[in-house]
């Protein structure tokens, strides 16, 4: 007795130790100044005791006898891992949930799939967690808590630690398919706290350029000796020696300043991230995909908070404690100095991580040296052996948790204050829900100078659900210009827009969806003097056409327009044309020149092959005043003619007049198009700033609740009464009163109206089902035959579809035989109502 007593006093004593040094850590973390923990200000503080658990399922109440077992069995566990590991810290097995009863890790996964194309993929989970939930540290950061609420009190609260975020997390991801699992380890103090302070913006992250390797070829160097022997020599370098001396200087002085600065806010960086005095023994959790599955190729991490994705060699992440998933929970033998860098994340190798629930195959690894083992012969020691092999070979129970369910709206919303803002490394980055900004406004990036986010450099601004179709914004602070981008399906076919105001002297940049215009008009650049249109695809093969133009005039009204425009003299156009290959080249345009001021056109050809000059043709008008009438005439001196390789060849002079008429005209109807593109980039300008100063939203029909003219004439139809028999009314006229023959003929009518409709609706179904079943007798036919030849993986694809058809097949028939049963339902209810309709029970009576 004297020896228990002596033992249970060392035990006590060494818990007190525990709890003393869990006590001065905790003092520690209390003296770290609130600077050095980023906790978001807006987020209010939640008592979690508070909340209600009276209508939550019997299954979070009470355990089942398995479950019973199961913490039976993860007590030896632990129990075991402490007498082998003494020095290491308890594992995170059983917390209590929200109705303060102990449930496993595993049993706290809920594998679900949720019916949202954005939640099909990892990122796409990861962004709603990270969106959804607002964080919350954990009470203790160097313990793990000591609860672990369910996913559905999480999603109704809106709120929780990292281990409610991965846990969430992990239970979509493996629902979509990925092989995931919860992860219970130590990072530095900007993973756990959600500081964001020093990381780059996802959204600022250039992809580097990746140079394939072999792709500079290298030249031998006989070929080189022979290149250079007969190369031309370069030109002498004109350029002033002095003048290359006083820029070199110049940007010496620029790069030793930038490097000052870079220095400065390196050690600011390294002083912040020195200050830690927990550094490698905060407490936090993350997810691990594995890879695989989904065509993962990499195994890589999620950090919960932030929905970004790292390499397991980060240098953020500090060590691993456990990981589990719904099925297992296994422990990290490996050493973790170097962080998770030297990890290797194969779950299988046992002698580097030990496994709770063992297969029936897998060894059990005992206490050695245990003193009990000693006394017992060897038949009990097997027969303790096989007892605790049996205890952790049962399978997983199922989990606890209910259903996890998020409604469309819950999923739309997302953010829980409707609004999240993240700070980032001379970034800000706000989110907002759809339609809670009058202009639609859902995202917001804003990039600053300075680490002090004093001096703004470019916001960028994402919008969704504008009739206007503007997708995103992106203005530079510096310059003041706006660069605007369009989704298809804008008014003008816009896609994007730059500018720095929207007044008409300013310079614009338009691009277009040239499929969506009859021009093909790829681009429009315009400012005071100049005008230049890019277009692509055209059957005239032009492609930039270039306008000069003196100060604007008066005002004019062109036919074909939507709007008055400042006309502007057109000082001269320029046409460039790609190559017509079913031409000549010295007879297809590449270039012409209309000089409206000096009433001279020039025309320039593409070069012939193994040519170095191009043929030219100048041709000279008269001046109004000096035209006799509207007759042109054409002499020697007009026309200037180039023709390359053919110097003494002389063109007719019908023909050059001809081609003059033609130009002639031609440039009338250019200045008409000119005109009209003017016109349009003032009408575009007049436009915008009615969008701007309107901002309208687009609803989708479906979304009744917001489209109040959609929802107005939902809840008219919902509320109208339709007339069942006005169809068969019509076809005897609408009486006022009916006869007995005709009461009776729209009565037969209206019923056998509803057998048809019902008989051919069983019947699609009856086809479908008898088509299923044939197919599956063919294929089972294919099967048996083939059986020998197939391979493992081949009979197992086989035998999965097979499984899935025999289920279709069962629903069909469950189905069909429903709607036979609605069927007889329907039709004798529209006889009784009939038999009831004021219209027909004067006529009809009781028979």
């Amino acid at each position: 007795m004297e020896i228990l007593e002596e033992k249970e006093e060392e035990e006590q004593r060494e818990k007190l130790k525990g709890l003393t040094i869990s006590d001065n850590l905790q003092d520690v973390d209390t003296k770290v100044s609130a600077k050095q923990v980023c906790v978001p200000s807006d987020v209010p503080d939640f008592d979690w005791s508070s909340i209600d658990t009276s209508q939550l399922p019997s299954s979070y109440k009470t355990n089942s006898p398995k479950e019973k077992k199961l913490l039976r069995v993860a007590d030896h566990f632990l129990w075991q891992y402490t007498h082998l590991c003494p020095d290491r810290k308890p594992l995170f097995l059983h917390p209590v949930n929200e109705c303060g009863l102990e449930k496993f890790v595993s049993t706290t996964v809920r594998p679900t799939l949720l019916p949202y194309t954005e939640l099909y993929h990892w990122d796409g989970c990861a962004s709603f967690v990270s969106d959804y939930l607002t964080m919350e540290l954990l009470k203790s950061p160097i313990t793990p808590p000591t609860s672990l609420y369910s996913p559905t009190t999480i999603l109704k609260y809106q709120r929780g630690n990292c281990f409610d975020f991965s846990v969430l997390l992990c239970s979509m991801l493996i629902g979509a398919g990925y092989d995931a699992y919860c992860v219970h380890g130590y990072a530095t103090r900007e993973m756990c706290t959600m500081d964001t302070t020093l990381e780059l913006c996802p959204l600022l992250r250039e992809p580097q350029e990746v140079r394939p390797a072999g792709s500079e070829q290298q030249v031998p160097k006989k070929e080189m000796k022979k290149s250079n022997k007969y190369r031309v020599k370069p030109p002498p370098d004109l350029q002033s020696k002095f003048e290359l001396q006083q820029e070199a200087k110049k940007a010496e002085i620029v790069a030793a300043r930038e490097n000052k600065e870079g220095e400065e806010e390196k050690v600011m960086e390294v002083e912040k991230c020195k200050r830690d005095p927990l550094y490698g023994l905060r407490v936090h959790a993350w997810v691990l995909v594995l890879s695989g599955k989904r065509d993962v190729p990499k195994t890589f991490f999620i950090n919960p908070f932030t929905g970004s994705s790292y390499s397991t060699t980060d240098e953020h992440f500090l060590g691993i404690e456990s990981v589990w998933n719904h099925r297992n929970y296994w422990v990290n033998m490996q050493d973790c100095r170097n962080g998770c860098k030297d990890l290797t994340f194969d779950l299988g190798d046992t002698t580097r991580w030990e496994v709770m629930l063992l297969g029936s195959h897998d060894p059990l690894q005992l206490l050695a040296g245990a003193e009990q083992e000693k006394e017992l012969p060897n038949r009990d020691k097997d027969r303790v052996r096989e007892k605790e092999e049996e205890d952790r070979s049962f399978d997983m129970p199922l989990s606890w948790v209910a259903p996890i369910q998020i409604t469309s709206r819950e999923f739309e919303t997302r953010y829980s204050q409707g609004r999240k803002v993240i700070l980032y490394k001379k970034a800000k980055l706000e989110k907002w829900a759809p339609y809670l900004n009058g202009n639609g406004l859902v995202k917001r990036l804003t990039v600053y100078a300075d680490l002090d986010c004093a001096e703004v450099v470019k916001v960028k601004e994402w919008f969704k659900n504008r009739e206007d179709m503007l997708d995103v914004r992106e203005v530079n602070k510096q310059t003041q210009l706006t660069t605007e981008y369009f989704s298809p399906g804008h008014l003008l076919g816009l896609k994007a827009h730059t500018y720095t105001s929207l007044e008409p002297e300013a310079e614009h940049t338009m691009e277009f969806y040239s499929k969506a215009r009859v021009d093909d008009l790829q681009k429009r650049v315009k400012n005071a003097k100049e005008m230049t249109e890019y277009f692509v695809g055209r059957d005239d093969f032009l492609h930039v056409r270039h306008t000069e133009f003196h100060e604007r005039g008066k005002k004019i009204h062109l036919a074909g327009t939507r709007t008055d425009t400042d006309s502007q003299p057109i000082v001269q156009i320029k046409e460039c044309f790609h190559r017509n290959l079913e031409k000549p080249a010295d007879e297809d345009v590449a270039e012409r020149v209309f000089l409206i001021t000096e009433n001279t056109i020039h025309l320039t050809y593409h070069l012939k092959d193994k040519y170095i000059t191009a043929s030219k043709k100048s041709f000279y008008k008269e001046a109004e005043s000096d035209r006799k009438g509207k007759e042109i005439f054409m002499t020697p001196g007009k026309c200037i003619t180039y023709q390359a390789g053919s110097p003494g060849k002389d063109e007719k002079q019908l023909h050059l007049y001809k081609l003059f008429q033609k130009l002639t005209k031609e440039e009338t109807w250019l200045k008409q198009q000119v005109q009209q593109s003017e016109a349009e980039v003032l009408n575009i300008l007049k436009i915008r700033k009615n969008e701007e100063s309107a901002v309208k939203l687009s609803f989708s029909t479906y979304a009744t609740e917001r489209n109040e003219k959609k929802g107005q004439q939902y809840e008219a139809m919902k509320k109208q009464d339709l007339d069942y028999l006005a169809p068969f009314l019509i076809q005897i006229g609408h009486p006022e009163k009916m006869t007995k023959a005709q009461a009776l003929f729209v009565r037969d009518a209206c019923l056998t109206d509803l057998r048809r409709r019902l008989i051919d609706k069983v019947n699609i179904i009856q086809a479908r089902f008898e088509q299923a079943v044939e197919e599956l007798q063919k294929k089972n036919q294919w099967f048996q035959q083939n059986r020998n030849r197939l391979t493992a993986e081949e009979e197992d694809d086989f035998l999965t579809h097979h499984s899935e058809t025999m289920s279709h097949i069962h629903t069909l028939k469950l189905r069909l035989n429903r709607e036979k049963q609605t069927a007889t339902q329907k039709y004798l209810a529209l006889e009784e109502k009939l038999h009831k309709d004021p219209r027909l029970s004067e006529h009809l009576g009781h028979s």
